[in-house]
């Protein structure tokens, strides 16, 4: 059986996410590393979309690792997917970040 053909290109919004990646703990990497082979392949089809100032971004969740990966689809484009931020579910503080990410790179609303 063949691989299915990636649709979406995954790319870190800010150097700032791609540590948060690399970061991670092994076993814990290992599962975001499947989240994120899933949105190469189907990202606007995955994820659960965010509301307020993320609104126009979704989240996957590792609930046995405690990680969230909040990501959105650039430009509505279904090309590219960019990682907004990684984090645990530690009180929210993963949308918090993601949230001043945007905002303060004037994309937040």
């Amino acid at each position: 059986m063949s691989a299915p053909h990636e649709r979406f290109e995954v790319r870190f919004y800010n150097a700032v996410a791609a540590k948060e990646y690399q970061a991670l703990d092994g076993s814990v990497r290992r599962l975001v590393d499947i989240g994120l082979a899933k949105l190469r392949v189907r990202a606007d089809e995955i994820g659960k979309p965010l509301s307020g100032p993320l609104k126009m971004c979704k989240e996957l969740k590792f609930r046995s690792a405690g990680i969230r990966v909040i990501f959105r689809i650039v430009d509505g484009v279904a090309e590219v997917v960019e990682i907004v931020a990684i984090g645990p579910r530690d009180k929210g503080n993963v949308f918090d970040v993601a949230s001043q990410r945007l905002k303060s790179a004037g994309e937040g609303s």
